[in-house]
């Protein structure tokens, strides 16, 4: 007949069994619920990338300017939020008929801008715009849009750093704009050099990183040059250099903000979209913008930007289901949009000076209203 002490050695050797195959029963169960998690979060994410697929069968940037007395959509004599170089019919532009074109995509429409059904789906929302004085220049138009819907004691602007933001107050929204004309860091060095570090973001990207829209741009200042480059020296980790390719820079620079992206954002909580490289019609394109009154009907031989290629690589490669707003072409036929001569107050009176100096026309930024409101008219179908 066995002992006790064989027995008790029994029953702690078979809690030591029992205990041993929980634990790897355990182990197992905890893998395959973490295993079932990721496969829930890569559905969602699917899910979302399915939506913007959808949204891409419908192409807006391919179709035609129409006329329609009903626009513009706001009046810039009573909207407080225009800059001056955009006011060109106060800076003394004669024709107006430049306010009232529309975009008819082919096969699709654009549903005109409602501001309260905006300001309605957008409520307790930040909106950002991140880039250039384009994008600014979008920024401007946007808030003018949704604007005049807000009793005056219950909107308000404010500024910290590079930012600034129109509040909706009843509707706990915001429409702001941060700028960042290369998205990555641009800092003074030694000698007040100013170095553009391509592989360095987070300066910049802590402004936006809690909002819930983000419309990024970033082109122009990539395709400065002469005088008017937009940095000394270029850094990449370690290496330094005077200069590289414009193109590689820029794809650099487009990495460093997609890898930030994916790594940061959520697009179950984040809506994202790059709009497009916007078109400059002076002469370095061989277009003049001065004392033009109508869009273009079509566009011959359309040019396809070498920034726009690097973008849609870019975006290609991303995890994040980007949207591209793509704005070039049909921008392109718009060279009656830009403020030309009429980009300062007295703009009529610059005519003599432009005989003489045509690089004191404004052929970049767009007069308002005008085509950045057809931009927005966009950008709120896709959102």
């Amino acid at each position: 007949m066995a002992s006790p002490a064989f027995f008790f050695c029994f029953f702690s050797f078979s809690l030591l069994l029992f205990s041993f195959f929980k634990s790897i029963d355990s182990s197992k169960l905890e893998i395959e619920e973490l295993s079932w998690l990721d496969d829930d979060k890569d559905e969602e994410i699917n899910m979302v990338q399915s939506r913007h697929d959808s949204l891409r069968k419908c192409d807006f940037g391919s179709g035609k300017w129409v006329y329609d007395q009903t626009y513009p959509l706001y009046d810039a004599a009573t909207c407080p939020y225009l800059s001056t170089r955009v006011t060109c019919r106060k800076n003394g532009r004669p024709d107006s008929d430049y306010e009232k074109w529309k975009w008819k995509p082919h096969g699709c429409s654009i549903p005109r801008f409602d501001a309260l059904e905006f300001l309605g789906r957008m409520r307790r929302k930040r909106i950002m715009l991140v880039g250039d004085s384009i994008m600014r220049n979008q920024w401007e138009s946007l808030v003018c849009l949704v604007e005049s819907v807000v009793p005056t004691d219950r909107k308000t602007v404010t500024y910290a750093g590079p930012t600034m933001a129109f509040h909706a107050l009843d509707f706990e929204t915001s429409i702001e704009f941060c700028w960042a004309p290369l998205l990555v860091e641009l800092k003074r060095g030694p000698g007040n050099k100013r170095i553009l570090h391509l592989d360095l973001i987070e300066e910049n990207a802590k402004y936006w990183r809690a909002a819930d829209v983000l419309v990024f741009d970033s082109a122009h200042w990539w395709t400065h040059s002469d005088k008017w480059t937009s940095w000394d020296l270029l850094m990449d980790g370690n290496h330094v250099s005077q200069d590289m390719n414009r193109m590689v820079a820029y794809q650099r620079g487009l990495r460093t903000w997609a890898k930030w992206i994916d790594l940061n954002l959520d697009p179950r909580q984040s809506r994202v979209i790059f709009r497009s490289m916007s078109p400059r019609h002076n002469r370095d394109n061989g277009w003049k913008c001065y004392k033009q009154r109508e869009p273009l009907g079509y566009a011959s031989h359309p040019h396809v930007p070498e920034e726009m290629m690097v973008l849609k690589g870019v975006l290609k490669r991303m995890r994040f289901p980007v949207y591209l707003e793509d704005i070039t072409a049909m921008s392109a036929l718009r060279k009656d949009g830009h403020p030309s001569i009429y980009a300062q107050s007295g703009g009529a009176g610059a005519e003599k000076q432009h005989r003489t100096d045509h690089g004191s026309a404004d052929c970049s930024h767009w007069c308002l209203p005008g085509v950045p409101d057809i931009w927005n008219e966009m950008l709120n179908a896709m959102l």
